[in-house]
């Protein structure tokens, strides 16, 4: 891969339009399209790892989404003046605006999850592969006279948040006259962190662009000079966009020390225990100096682990960046295996592994991390079985309800089944919690409008 063909602000859907005549840079304008878009404000009230609302305000989709994006400008930013200084001829290039374009593919890069956080991912995928969902794998139905294909029922067992990212921000839905949000070629490409069709998710269940959306993930990797790999009949593989690695590495480095820090604010780890993972990213010198500083400056404990955190998010960011730089010919070359944060150094590398570890066994698993899941999965099993339902048997009376509820964007009376039930799921991970929980409560009739 060519960065002069890889940095392109071509937009998906008005390929022969002219570019804006204000001051802004088309990436910039990606980033505003997203900022003032309704599914990036829905974020707020998404689960990012703790429940919502609390006492102790914890990160939500949105404030981690603006969190990643920071980061994301400075990895672009540092990269873009390390590259440029040894190769000045890309200055003609949009080199020189590598954080833009990785700060706005990190904004976007949560808006497909579901409600409940990865709990809401498990119980769509989980409600085809094992659930009431299953009877549609052999199913004709006779509204469309169609049914589901092998590949199309891969996307909806391997459900994946990342993959209706790329959907949301591409497809047509009803009413809109242009495809989704008519972006740019290169902040499309930096969000697909699985380049593959469902077909290869594997036990991971992970895969970046659903069958509906095939055509414009390759219309952009053509554009782009992004290689095809080879794959078993069918099914589509791409090697990554260089710049994924960036958004996956703001998005490492933010959730996983964003985590330990709202575990001390809610006392699942002590002040010493959090002082302690923050501070094994650095040498015994390190550590001393930065102890020194932080003693100068705060004397609350809250603030000493915010200080603390900064100076780790800086450290994993420089690592980031090094890595990056070190390996960009095998990055361009798509050979480069793993992440950047594999390729750390061995101590901040072992320092990040230690916090993962203590992660999944004091965070991730504790009580009310745990009932927000099981909650989460018993609503949005319920509301996808029923609109599900709806679409498959839309004479029904029930059915017509429900429908008539759901906003006409959503086009659950498509004339394939495959879109039918792919726009049930763009309504329901469309959703944020307070409104899931809410459907739930007056669809079992545990609640009513207020009369």
């Amino acid at each position: 891969m060519k960065w002069e063909q890889l940095l392109s602000s071509k937009r998906l859907g008005q390929e022969d339009m002219q570019g804006s005549s204000d001051d802004r840079t088309e990436f910039q304008r990606d980033y505003d399209r997203l900022i003032f878009s309704a599914p990036f404000r829905r974020l707020q009230n998404k689960t990012q790892v703790f429940p919502l609302p609390g006492s102790i305000f914890v990160h939500n989709r949105l404030t981690h989404s603006l969190e990643v994006s920071s980061v994301g400008r400075s990895l672009g930013n540092d990269i873009s003046r390390l590259i440029l200084r040894r190769r000045p001829e890309l200055y003609s290039t949009h080199f020189t605006e590598l954080g833009s374009i990785v700060s706005a593919a990190c904004l976007a890069h949560d808006l497909g999850n579901p409600p409940f956080g990865h709990s809401g991912e498990r119980a769509i995928g989980t409600y085809f592969s094992e659930g009431g969902g299953q009877f549609l794998r052999n199913y004709t139905c006779p509204e469309t006279g169609d049914s589901i294909s092998p590949r199309q029922w891969n996307d909806f067992i391997h459900f994946e948040g990342n993959a209706n990212a790329f959907r949301l921000l591409t497809h047509h839905f009803k009413g809109r006259r242009k495809g989704g949000f008519v972006m740019t070629y290169s902040t499309l490409a930096s969000i697909v962190k699985y380049p593959y069709t469902s077909d290869l998710a594997g036990d991971k269940l992970k895969f970046g662009f659903f069958r509906s959306e095939t055509d414009d993930y390759e219309r952009i990797a053509r554009e782009l000079g992004i290689p095809r790999l080879p794959a078993p009949d069918g099914a589509i593989h791409y090697v990554r966009y260089p710049l994924v690695y960036l958004v996956e590495a703001a998005d490492d480095i933010c959730y996983q020390i964003m985590d330990i820090e709202d575990a001390h604010k809610l006392k699942l780890l002590t002040t010493e225990e959090t002082k302690q993972l923050f501070l094994a990213y650095f040498s015994p010198e390190e550590q001393q100096h930065i102890r020194q500083r932080m003693l100068q400056l705060v004397d609350d404990v809250n603030e000493q682990i915010v200080f603390l955190r900064s100076c780790v998010i800086n450290c994993l960011e420089q690592q980031c960046v090094h890595a990056f730089i070190e390996n960009e010919e095998a990055i361009l070359s798509g050979t480069f295996q793993g992440t950047l944060i594999q390729h750390m150094d061995d101590l901040p590398r072992k320092a990040y592994e230690q916090c993962e570890q203590t992660a999944y066994k004091k965070i991730y698993h504790c009580k009310d991390v745990v009932d927000i899941e099981i909650a989460g999965y018993k609503v949005i099993t319920t509301l996808t079985d029923l609109m599900v339902q709806a679409a498959t048997h839309s004479d029904r009376t029930f059915s017509r309800l429900l429908i008539n509820r759901v906003s006409t964007q959503y086009d659950i009376l498509a004339p394939t089944l495959y879109e039918r039930i792919m726009a049930v799921l763009d309504y329901i991970s469309g959703m944020t919690d307070v409104y899931a929980i809410d459907l739930y409560r007056k669809i079992n009739g545990m609640s009513l409008p207020d009369v």
